[in-house]
């Protein structure tokens, strides 16, 4: 059946960012209300910390590692598809996991098979929205993790609402058919039209000798064009990035997991715990789109790395508040404070990645980064859990997040700034390059160039009196390809005199 495309940033793109919004509320917003549940699982398997964190660990880790699956299926079936694909797993995840009898089984249903549903839909969404929006991508991309904010806001209120009247089982059932609603929004995305010039398909190779090695060769070619290793070999700033997000990871998702259970641990009300994560998505509502419009203004286009270095580092700091008082009002302040750097991280996580590597290779480059992140996201709630088991102190943990924030912070900050300081340094070079190309060739003509040793090795010439020491000499880094032609006549003639030229050009 024939369909139309829709143009990039026409009137339907505000419809398909709506539905991104919904559907990263559904995804996204969804594991921070885990922490409810956290006590009420642990009493229900009697199992400790460690074991209980691997439930929203497994989930977190396959909501970003199934990326290049998901890349596959969009490249196959489209985004619509994927996404309505992914609407149905986590709704059969949750429903299959209120039956559950013990924590493999919570494991795989609710972990596994949500996390993966998860995934397709809001990897999906976020491919699409890049696509829809060109002129405006960035206030687009502010705009769908607000999503995000209503989905952390609601998700915690209704789970302890319902956890309280229908217990955890019948709570994960009314999940089930609450992911459905991203079958809704798969369905509002039609195919877009874009400027990516189709693949030109290749004459298939002719057939292996052998069966095995040409299953192997076709996984490592499936692998290839799934996961960007041919960008993280070549082009630095996606390394440096990749691994500061990485680090990061090991300690961003902790105050969401154990906020609840660390302020239940002071005597804090149940009902009042819940309304802490509620805070902190209540304020990203306003606060990420403001991050979103600040980060895309043209002044801040360049400095959106250090932002977002900036805003680790802040996030890291606000947790050693939360360690040093169990209070409920400064738990409240915290949560405030906290929100402002987590609407930064928000809104700019996927928007420097975009800056990073090109558009045509962002699938590619979105699927290596989800999928190492969630390697570090499995590790990180276990690892708190840990933590927790041998100390029995929930500070610790929020220590342990600050630590891997800030350090993670001041990595990517300084690693950014080396990386450009090196990237002027050859833009300098070049420049010198090209300027003393131009000099030579207006005195000796175009028939006529020297290599770029000779002319070095002939402006090193004593300085003559009356020349400035700015505009003499290999190389010049202070001056701009054509700075020469605005010299004083006197200067040029002191110059060509002191290299044995004979008349001023």
């Amino acid at each position: 059946m024939p369909q139309a495309l829709e143009r990039a940033d026409g009137s339907w793109a505000w419809v398909v960012l709506l539905a991104t919004m919904v559907t990263q509320g559904l995804t996204l917003g969804f594991p921070t209300c885990i922490g409810i549940f956290f006590t009420e699982l642990q009493w229900e398997f009697q199992a400790s910390n460690s074991e209980t964190s691997w439930f929203p660990s497994i989930l977190t880790a396959v909501l970003h590692m199934a990326g290049p699956l998901c890349s596959i299926l969009v490249g196959r079936f489209g985004c619509r598809v994927t996404v309505m694909l992914g609407g149905v797993l986590a709704s059969l995840g949750m429903v299959a996991n209120s039956f559950s009898h013990n924590l493999s089984q919570l494991y795989f249903t609710a972990g596994f098979i949500t996390g993966l549903g998860m995934c397709f839909s809001f990897q999906s969404s976020i491919t699409v929205l890049g696509f829809y929006f060109v002129r405006r991508r960035v206030l687009a991309n502010a705009l769908a993790s607000m999503g995000v904010s209503l989905g952390i806001t609601l998700w915690p209120l209704l789970s302890r609402y319902l956890l309280e009247n229908l217990g955890w089982r019948g709570t994960f059932l009314v999940f089930g058919g609450i992911f459905l609603h991203c079958c809704i929004c798969g369905a509002i995305i039609r195919p877009v039209a874009t400027s990516v010039a189709p693949e030109t398909k290749e004459c298939p190779p002719p057939p292996p000798e052998t069966p095995a090695l040409g299953c192997l060769a076709a996984c490592g070619r499936t692998i290839q064009r799934h996961l960007a290793f041919d960008i993280l070999r070549h082009n630095t700033g996606y390394c440096v990035y990749i691994l500061g997000v990485m680090w990061s990871v090991l300690g961003f998702p902790l105050p969401q997991v154990f906020l609840v259970p660390y302020a239940m641990w002071h005597s804090v009300d149940e009902q009042q715990a819940a309304l802490l994560i509620s805070i902190i998505g209540f304020s990203n509502i306003f606060l990420r789109p403001l991050a979103g419009l600040m980060a895309g203004r043209p002044a801040f286009a360049s400095h959106r790395k250090y932002l977002f270095s900036l805003a680790l580092l802040l996030n890291g700091l606000t947790n050693l508040v939360c360690a040093a008082s169990g209070d409920f009002w400064v738990l409240v302040g915290y949560c405030l404070a906290y929100s402002v750097s987590m609407s930064g991280i928000g809104a700019l996580i996927f928007q420097v990645l975009m800056d990073i590597v090109p558009m045509d290779q962002f699938p590619r480059a979105l699927g290596l980064f989800t999928v190492l992140d969630g390697l570090a996201f499995l590790i990180s709630p276990p690892l708190a859990g840990l933590l927790l088991d041998a100390t029995n102190n929930f500070s610790y943990v929020f220590y342990m997040s600050s630590f891997f924030l800030i350090s993670a912070a001041l990595f990517m900050g300084g690693s950014f700034y080396a990386l450009q300081k090196k990237e002027q340094g050859k833009q300098a070079v070049a420049a010198d390059a090209l300027e003393r190309d131009l000099f030579l060739e207006a005195k000796d003509g175009p028939g006529k160039q020297r290599s770029p040793e000779i002319m070095c090795q002939s402006s090193r010439q004593p300085r003559p009196a009356g020349v400035n020491k700015h505009l003499w000499g290999c190389p010049a880094s202070s001056r701009t390809s054509h700075e020469w032609l605005l010299w004083p006549k006197a200067v040029l003639q002191a110059k060509q005199t002191a290299l044995g030229w004979n008349s001023p050009t």
